[in-house]
């Protein structure tokens, strides 16, 4: 099984080699919003370019020539302008908003052809030549950097450089990845996944989680903080001075560390859950169009679900768990009994869930996590055809459900479905 971590490193950096770096962002950047331009067409997203190939032969020469980027710098920033008209162009076809990318935030792309690691350095290649930079580690030495920068296990793949303007520190996004042997795999080479047991994750206002063993992940803690920061700034907003304006920037730091430990906090609890309860696969509904399905969701719940989603599928790997993802149409208008799954707008009232054919009452969200879970079972018993069947035939691998009421503020295990 492949093993995906990516490693925050602060850099040190010279003068000199600060001054270099900047310059490379701002060649990295003007290149990708080039790209953009000519990749992306307000007409109709058929005219738009994303194929790779077809921008760099249109534009790799005027832009080599233009700038002092190295040749693979110059090709990362078109490939990273095609990949945001691709993404822009997906929202198109799917009738939602969205406008040409723009580039404007500090980072440059970097591979092991425009860059060399080592366990305690990287040398990144810049618009004057080489940039060798030692990795800054705290006193305490957390966990992750020793674990996915020094320990030779993990290779390194590729990177990110972002830049800190509130405390002027350049900071190495460390993508690593290694190979677990224990994997056992059938002749053909492919992973049994026969007798795998799936563990449901709804997503949600109220509740930030919900899965399908009955565990709640309450958002109220998340939605107060958030509040809290927001009253903040505004009072900080008001204040038209320097100090105010560095202030407000440092709070912005602090909520965004904040809103990332919170969400690491929680893929580690669903992960954990996941693997107490011996389930193989954590499956989530898909995020494409969330905002039209929860449309009382604000921007920081969205990214909140983005960000979750990200966390448990590089956490889970290293517990033998995968993340999948399946579609969400219904799985909240649909009863989970595994005898009844009739299907209906009414059956959903708010936060509870009550089906009209069988009178099946329980938590919406949580009957929501037990459908997630049986899509995805059921699609595994159609692809592999051998997997064992629940008493009642219904599910296709054993799909870790409890039935029962549940009251959404603690996590009860109740009679089976």
């Amino acid at each position: 099984m492949e093993v995906c971590r990516t490693a925050v490193v602060k850099l040190a950096v010279s003068d000199e080699q600060r001054d270099d770096l900047h310059e490379t962002a701002e060649q990295f950047l003007h290149c990708a919003n080039v790209a953009a331009e000519f990749c992306w067409s307000d007409r109709h997203y058929d005219d738009c370019v994303t194929s790779k190939a077809k921008a760099e032969h249109a534009l790799y020469p005027d832009l080599k020539a233009d700038t002092d980027l190295t040749a693979n710098l110059v090709q990362k920033a078109i490939r990273r302008a095609v990949e945001a008209v691709k993404s822009g162009v997906d929202r198109w076809k799917k009738g939602r908003r969205t406008n040409q990318p723009q580039f404007d935030s500090w980072s440059v792309v970097y591979d092991k052809r425009s860059a060399t690691f080592s366990r305690s350095e990287v040398s990144l290649s810049t618009v004057n030549g080489r940039a060798g930079c030692e990795f800054v580690f705290p006193v305490d030495s957390p966990t992750p950097y020793e674990r996915y920068v020094v320990n030779d296990e993990f290779e390194f793949r590729m990177a990110t450089v972002q830049y800190d303007d509130v405390t002027d520190e350049f900071y190495l996004h460390l993508s690593t990845r290694k190979y677990d042997g224990d994997d056992e795999e059938d002749a053909d080479g492919t992973t049994d996944t026969e007798h795998q047991t799936v563990l449901g994750i709804d997503l949600g206002v109220n509740s930030l989680a919900v899965a399908s063993t009955g565990r709640f992940w309450q958002g109220d803690d998340y939605d107060h903080w958030t509040r809290e920061f927001e009253k903040r700034r505004a009072a900080m907003q008001q204040r038209e001075t320097q100090h105010g304006h560095n202030a407000l920037l440092r709070l912005g730091k602090r909520e965004r560390a904040w809103r990332k430990q919170y969400v690491h906090t929680v893929a580690n609890e669903i992960v954990t859950e996941a693997t107490e309860t011996e389930c193989d696969v954590i499956v989530f509904e898909e995020l494409d169009g969330i905002r039209e399905r929860l449309p009382f969701a604000q921007w920081h719940h969205i990214w909140a679900f983005r960000r979750l989603y990200e966390y448990v599928t590089y956490k889970a790997p290293e517990y033998g768990v995968e993340a999948k993802q399946v579609p969400p149409n219904h799985t909240s208008q649909r009863c989970s009994r595994l005898d009844c799954g009739f299907t209906h707008e009414d059956n959903r009232d708010g936060e509870q869930f009550c089906c009209q054919k069988c009178g099946y009452e329980v938590n919406a969200d949580y009957n929501a996590a037990k459908n997630i879970g049986l899509r995805y079972a059921r699609k595994r018993q159609h692809k592999l055809r051998s997997s064992p069947k629940s008493p009642n035939g219904d599910a296709p691998v054993d799909v870790r459900i409890n039935g029962g009421a549940l009251n959404g503020t603690s996590r009860r295990h109740i009679a089976a479905d």
